[in-house]
């Protein structure tokens, strides 16, 4: 069982203090601790390949087609909920109901790149 103390042991040092997602963090560190056991080595690996998945669909979207950009957003969400990078999978949902939006694609580059660099800020 996963209790409130070890739920918090996830990532302890600050950060994503500048992120405008829910509560000032675009990924929900607690759910990220009961997904790993509270075990910080799967956390950051999780997390590591979440970036590269996400940094790589950032990159690919726009230009991908209809079919791409769907399975891109789905492959995404599936990532992020399971991170807990909340902010991203929801803003995915809505491309893949509304894939020609450019502002949510605008969005969803936003919501990456805070998401990368609340990430990056456990490296320091």
């Amino acid at each position: 069982m996963v209790t409130r103390e070890t739920a918090s042991m996830a990532f302890g040092m600050p950060g994503g203090e500048s992120s405008a997602s829910v509560h000032g963090r675009p990924i929900d560190l607690e759910h990220l601790s009961r997904q790993t056991i509270g075990d910080r080595d799967v956390e950051r690996e999780v997390l590591d390949m979440f970036v590269h998945q996400a940094l790589s669909v950032r990159d690919a979207i726009v230009k991908a087609d209809l079919a791409e950009r769907l399975m891109l957003c789905h492959a995404l969400k599936g990532s992020a909920r399971g991170v807990g990078a909340f902010p991203i999978a929801d803003c995915v949902a809505a491309i893949e109901t509304d894939p020609n939006n450019a502002t949510l694609i605008t969005r969803l580059t936003r919501l990456i790149d805070e998401a990368r660099d609340f990430i990056a800020s456990f490296s320091r």
